[in-house]
C-alpha cells in the first residue's frame, strides 16, 4: 500500500493507524488479540534505553512490543 511504513518506525510521540499485518502465525495471532488491526489508531510513548522494546499506546492500553514484532505492522499517517 502506497505511503505506509511499519509500526516500528514511529518515534515516540508520533501517531497511526494500523493498515494491516505481514506478520504469520503466532506472533500475527498475538498482534490481533492486543487489538492491532485495521483502523486502530497507534502511538508510540517511548523506547527503552538499550532501544528495544518499545511502548506503544493501543486502545487505550499500554504495551511494549520487540522492534521485529512491530515491524510485521503496517502504518499510514
Amino acid at each position: 500500500m502506497e505511503g505506509t511504513r511499519v509500526l516500528s518506525d514511529l518515534r515516540p510521540g508520533e501517531g497511526a493507524v494500523v493498515c494491516g499485518l505481514t506478520g504469520a502465525g503466532e506472533v500475527r495471532r498475538r498482534l490481533q488479540d492486543i487489538g492491532l488491526i485495521q483502523g486502530t489508531a497507534v502511538v508510540c510513548l517511548g523506547t527503552s534505553p538499550l532501544g528495544d522494546p518499545t511502548a506503544y499506546r493501543v486502545r487505550g492500553a499500554v504495551m511494549a512490543l520487540r522492534r521485529k514484532d512491530a515491524a510485521g505492522v503496517e502504518v499510514a499517517g
